[in-house]
């Protein structure tokens, strides 16, 4: 990207308002399992940035599910893979991230675009070819998006006992971010498209 082009990318993203920095691009009805090769080609990405903590694993989980691995090695051949957590646990956060074979960063201070920042410049891929993957928009859309990277929303990864914590926070993002103006569905739909321009 030219110094112009970043300069102009920069202004774009300047003046996003709050509906359009809480706009996902691509809204899945399902778990991070539901985003297919296919699906990532179709939107030629060659990087995906991963929320941890219910994106990938419930919030107590100290390892990958078999199903998570499976998906991670299918995903690996098409794609690019970082993980980026909030959490400040290298035990926990370490360890999920050793037994996937993935780098990953913690502490990231979602919102803050910092850390999403230095996993795309170790991917040396161009922001706009690596998607944010993650289950919130107040964290995982709202960085991806200040920092200009396709967003992808994923229902989260939750015990049923987690539920009764998680759902609410989920629901009222939900409802704050679609009176701010974003065209979040109250109900997912399968797979939905958001057009930002």
């Amino acid at each position: 990207m030219s110094d112009k082009e970043q300069v102009q990318s920069t202004s774009k993203l300047n003046f996003m308002s709050w509906n359009e920095l809480l706009q996902p691009d691509l809204i899945l009805e399902d778990s991070i399992l539901s985003l297919t090769p296919d699906i990532i080609q179709q939107y030629r990405l060659k990087g995906l940035v991963l929320d941890v903590d219910e994106t990938l694993v419930s919030i107590k989980a100290t390892e990958a599910s078999a199903e998570l691995r499976q998906w991670v090695e299918q995903t690996r051949q098409v794609t690019a893979l970082w993980l980026v957590s909030n959490n400040l646990s290298d035990m926990r956060i370490g360890g999920i991230a050793r037994s996937l074979n993935l780098p990953y960063i913690l502490g990231a201070v979602k919102p803050s675009r910092r850390k999403l920042r230095q996993a795309v410049t170790a991917m040396n891929l161009p922001v706009e070819q690596v998607a944010m993957v993650g289950d919130r928009l107040f964290t995982d859309v709202l960085a991806g998006n200040r920092l200009g990277m396709f967003t992808i929303l994923v229902e989260p990864i939750v015990e049923p006992g987690e539920a009764v914590r998680s759902y609410p926070i989920r629901s009222f993002e939900v409802l704050l971010s679609q009176f701010m103006g974003t065209s979040i569905p109250a109900k997912k739909q399968k797979l939905t498209k958001h057009d930002k321009s």
